[in-house]
């Protein structure tokens, strides 16, 4: 539960699964111009994160990108280092631990929940899925709303 209101004396009441429903959503920001990628997978491991990394290199095919890596296992994964190694226009830098403040995708995350689940919900997993993906493919077409929550980074 985020934010709510209910008449006074009144316990606010919203209905739920009981069940918590995550899904795996790998995200990157591009400042300039800002832009939003993402990739829903159904795991966070190597292999998936270098499908990511694909994605990346071919929505950016000439540009030096820089990603920002926090301490997650997958992002040390060999099939990464060896990724990475193989597309010298990508570059690393770590991020200390414990400091989302510091990355970019991290407010995207949360303007994400605040449209598509906070106080809301959802029967069926399927609805669920569909209100984030349509979310996130909203975001990427029109990055402007995002752009708020960028300016710390610029």
């Amino acid at each position: 539960m985020y934010q709510t209101w209910a008449p006074r004396g009144e316990q606010p009441r919203i209905p739920t699964t009981g069940q918590r429903n995550t899904q795996k959503i790998f995200g990157a920001v591009a400042l300039r111009p800002q832009h939003f990628h993402f990739r829903q997978d159904t795991v966070f491991n190597g292999q998936t994160y270098v499908l990511f990394l694909d994605q990346l290199a071919q929505d950016y095919p000439r540009r030096r990108i820089i990603l920002i890596h926090d301490n997650v296992a997958y992002h040390r994964a060999p099939e990464v280092k060896i990724w990475l190694s193989q597309h010298r226009r990508f570059e690393v830098a770590a991020l200390p631990a414990y400091s989302p403040e510091l990355n970019a995708v991290e407010p995207v995350w949360h303007y994400t929940r605040l449209q598509a689940t906070h106080n809301r919900y959802y029967p069926q997993t399927e609805q669920f899925i569909a209100t984030l993906r349509g979310t996130l493919r909203n975001i990427a077409r029109h990055p402007s709303q995002i752009a708020g929550y960028l300016q710390p980074f610029l």
